[in-house]
């Protein structure tokens, strides 16, 4: 790989779980790249293995213009942007708050708009790729994390939008929707809502939390490899607007997407029996 094809890429999140193989697969590719984090501690972590990491909240605009800003000084440029940052709430949407709702969508949507937005002026001009990490929760919504989906699906009709309007400037928009990969997601950040109903005891909605942390550590997907194919799709020459990561997220993505079309088929004429006379 010549100095010319080497790309430069920042990764919001890269603590743990896919942000940080991603980082490493990035690294041994022969690209470039600085990651964040919203500890010292992990960017130590980080700068042991050689790689670049600065501290960044991305709940905190301050924070993201004052990150992006150093990152654009360490590289030059940036032609990846990566957000991955962001963290799961399990529990029935009666038994969520206000607050828990909105720390979710602070951090998942609002947190993956602020670092997009500081980073959009510089990529009209450059061209690039923005990378969205969603989830298999960003297209089907499941009982128990009704916040979590709400975030992702938020970030999923974004990321649509900005898609068409950022081709124009040679920026494409890819929406990564990884499955159930073996990281830190189901277990220690994975939060739980601070109150429970006894209603929904025994149900899905009410078990949500429980059945996640037992299912900590046995998730079939490999994060290193999960890294390796975002980076080969970023790298060709016609990648898709989605992304599908791991067998579970194929499957239950294309069965909701079987579920809507049989809807619009069965209630077609209802459907198309609502214009004026």
């Amino acid at each position: 790989m010549t100095k010319q094809e080497r790309k430069t890429w920042f990764i919001t999140g890269v603590s743990s779980g896919l942000g940080r193989e991603l980082a490493r697969a990035v690294r041994r590719s022969g690209d470039r790249v600085i990651g964040t984090a919203r500890k010292a501690a992990h960017v130590a972590e980080l700068a042991a293995e050689g790689i670049d990491a600065l501290i960044l909240d991305v709940d905190d605009e301050a924070s993201v213009q004052r990150g992006v800003s150093e990152a654009t000084a360490r590289l030059g440029r940036i032609d990846v942007l990566v957000n991955n940052a962001g963290f799961g709430m399990a529990g029935a949407v009666e038994a969520l708050s206000i607050e828990e709702v909105r720390a979710v969508m602070e951090t998942n949507f609002f947190g993956a708009l602020r670092v997009t937005q500081a980073l959009i002026p510089s990529m009209r001009t450059t061209g690039g790729t923005i990378v969205m990490v969603t989830s298999m929760a960003g297209v089907v919504g499941f009982a128990g994390t009704g916040a979590y989906c709400a975030s992702k699906f938020a970030l999923e009709g974004l990321s649509e939008a900005l898609a068409d309007e950022l081709a124009p400037f040679g920026v494409h928009v890819l929406i990564v929707e990884p499955g159930s990969f073996r990281t830190a997601f189901a277990g220690d950040s994975n939060r739980r809502a601070s109150r429970s109903i006894d209603a929904y005891a025994g149900t899905q909605a009410g078990e949500a939390h429980r059945m996640m942390a037992a299912y900590a550590g046995t998730e079939p997907g490999d994060p290193a490899k999960g890294a390796d194919a975002i980076i080969a799709t970023v790298r060709s020459p016609s990648p898709p607007r989605r992304l599908v990561l791991g067998a579970d997220a194929v499957e239950l993505i294309s069965a909701k997407l079987d579920q809507v079309r049989q809807d619009i088929g069965a209630w077609r004429e209802v459907s198309r029996a609502t214009a004026f006379s």
